[in-house]
């Protein structure tokens, strides 16, 4: 019975990271890259290690797909001033 859970986590986890290598955009890989996080801090938890999940969730759900959107934003930004950005 334990298993199943730590199944589950596992096969959120493949499909998180699955789409994260799947979506093309930028933005989106971002937005999938939190959801990835928070996959693994679910898979952490139901494997008995609250304090990594929960470090995973602050930097790998929060953290690092924020500063990842901002410089997506940023670099979209520069692009549009020099006139031939996309």
């Amino acid at each position: 019975m334990a298993d199943v859970p730590v199944v589950l986590a596992l096969l959120l986890v493949a499909a998180a990271a699955t789409a994260a290598v799947a979506v093309r955009d930028p933005a989106r890989q971002a937005l999938v890259l939190a959801v990835l996080g928070l996959a693994l801090a679910v898979l952490f938890t139901v494997l008995q290690a609250p304090d990594v999940g929960l470090s995973q969730l602050a930097v790998g759900s929060a953290l690092t797909p924020l500063l990842i959107l901002l410089s997506v934003r940023k670099v979209r930004r520069r692009g549009q001033h020099k006139g031939g950005g996309r």
